[in-house]
């Protein structure tokens, strides 16, 4: 008896081996692709270009491009692909005509609402009571269950659910290389490098580090223009200073 309940159990747990394993070959391979894929890392076609940091996803081809490489998937639905802590994010406005991001905790970041595609490393487990992810136990704020779109897709296909579930139907045309930000060409943004070539400037997007460059470089240049540079403040102040300054009556 107890040799066949062990064995119905080892039977339950291969079911559902089996059920998860059907789903994940269910998945479709630009998601697969899009939590795999590396993403700021140098493009190996443009490798003397500048700003040729693989910072967009083609869902055709489900690999990992730079904006140099864009304009040849120009007809191809395309997901841009931001920096934030070192980590990749995509806008949840962009990931949820893809898929269903319910219960996966979004972060505000310049005024937009994004989600991380992997979990983050964490130094130590969490131990205590409180509101964990349901796959790697980071903590998480109230109602959410999961910090990632990665951890989201594992739970499902451990639960052997059906991704179907909770991926949507989308229209190449509103994923398509004109909807980008920063890669219009009439954007301000875009920059014309030495050999002519416009490209866009760069996407990267952190509270930490080089602050400069989540607004293109704008912020570095506005704070130049307010301030005047350096010597003339200290020449203003000098001046300032001797303004008003008592005379000494002459010697008689």
């Amino acid at each position: 008896m107890g040799r066949g309940e062990y064995g119905g159990g080892n039977g339950v747990a291969a079911e559902a081996g089996a059920a998860a394993t059907a789903a994940a070959a269910a998945m479709p391979g630009w998601l697969g692709g899009l939590v795999e894929e590396s993403f700021f890392v140098g493009c190996g076609a443009h490798e003397s270009r500048k700003k040729n940091e693989k910072n967009i996803f083609c869902l055709d081809c489900c690999t990992s491009i730079c904006p140099h490489c864009a304009p040849a998937h120009s007809s191809h639905p395309l997901l841009q692909v931001r920096r934030y802590v070192y980590n990749d994010v995509v806008r949840l406005d962009d990931l949820e005509k893809l898929i269903d991001c319910s219960y996966v905790q979004p972060y505000t970041i310049n005024s937009a609402k994004v989600v991380f595609l992997k979990p983050r490393p964490q130094s130590r487990p969490f131990k205590g009571s409180g509101n964990i992810c349901l796959t790697c136990d980071r903590i998480l704020q109230e109602p959410f269950h999961f910090c990632s779109l990665s951890c989201k897709v594992d739970h499902v296909l451990l639960q052997g659910a059906d991704l179907s579930s909770i991926l949507f139907r989308f229209n190449d045309s509103d994923l398509a290389f004109s909807h980008f930000e920063n890669l219009r060409v009439d954007s301000s943004d875009l920059l014309i490098e030495d050999d002519g070539q416009v490209t866009p400037s760069s996407t990267l997007e952190e509270r930490h580090g080089c602050s400069a460059s989540a607004n293109g470089g704008r912020g570095s240049l506005g704070k130049k223009k307010k301030t005047g540079g350096f010597f003339p403040q200290i020449v203003l102040s000098l001046s300032n200073r001797r303004k008003g300054a008592p005379h000494r009556s002459p010697l008689s």
